[in-house]
């Protein structure tokens, strides 16, 4: 009640928002509603940027961008408090599926052990496409987990009935059709970037 309350008082004082700053400030706290499963995030909660990513597990280019822009992205942004990082799953098809279902399994609700599986994922991207399960036994059993383990969270109705829920939501509410798709304090960019583009995108922000 009375975090509303301030939010009411802030937006009464706040100055009038330009019709493109009022979209972009909505999306950004649609973007932000939580969703069906716990968010996958790092960095400060208090960070000036938001970077929201949606991608899949069988997409190419999230997988280059995790391995190529994510790094430099955290060490310059992330872990220096300036970008509070938020993964979101968004699978194409049903291996992308049980990667993001594996994964979560993994990680029990630990964001740091979740981008690790999801960075194992990616280097096996290849493989996991063309062996699927000996793929996801194989990253389970790096995790400690069992075949029987990983066959339970394969068969988990309820996470891929979340999984699906999100998806959805993303579709919906933030127009998000295809991998990766990022949202910058609410503005939408899709497709892969490099490091430099982002970096772009970020600078500004860190000026206001």
């Amino acid at each position: 009640m009375l975090c509303r309350v301030l939010a009411v008082t802030f937006f009464a004082l706040a100055p009038p928002l330009t019709g493109a700053a009022m979209a972009q400030s909505a999306i950004a706290a649609a973007v932000a509603k939580p969703v069906s499963l716990p968010d996958i995030a790092i960095g400060s909660p208090k960070a000036p940027i938001t970077i929201t990513e949606y991608a899949s597990m069988s997409c190419p280019h999230c997988a280059a961008f995790g391995e190529n822009v994510f790094p430099m992205l955290r060490t310059k942004y992330i872990d220096t408090g300036k970008v509070r990082f938020v993964f979101r799953e968004f699978p194409l098809d049903i291996k992308a599926a049980a990667a993001s279902m594996l994964a979560r399994c993994i990680a029990k609700d630990d964001s740091e052990k979740y981008l690790g599986a999801v960075d194992i994922l990616f280097k096996q991207q290849d493989r996991l496409m063309d062996q699927t399960k000996d793929t996801l036994n194989f990253i389970g059993k790096l995790n400690g987990m069992s075949e029987q383990e990983v066959e339970t969270c394969e068969k988990d109705q309820a996470l891929l009935d979340k999984l699906a829920a999100d998806q959805r939501y993303a579709v919906d509410a933030l127009k998000v059709d295809s991998t990766p798709t990022f949202f910058v304090n609410g503005e939408r960019l899709k497709g892969s970037m490099s490091f430099e583009e982002l970096e772009e995108r970020i600078k500004p922000l860190l000026k206001k």
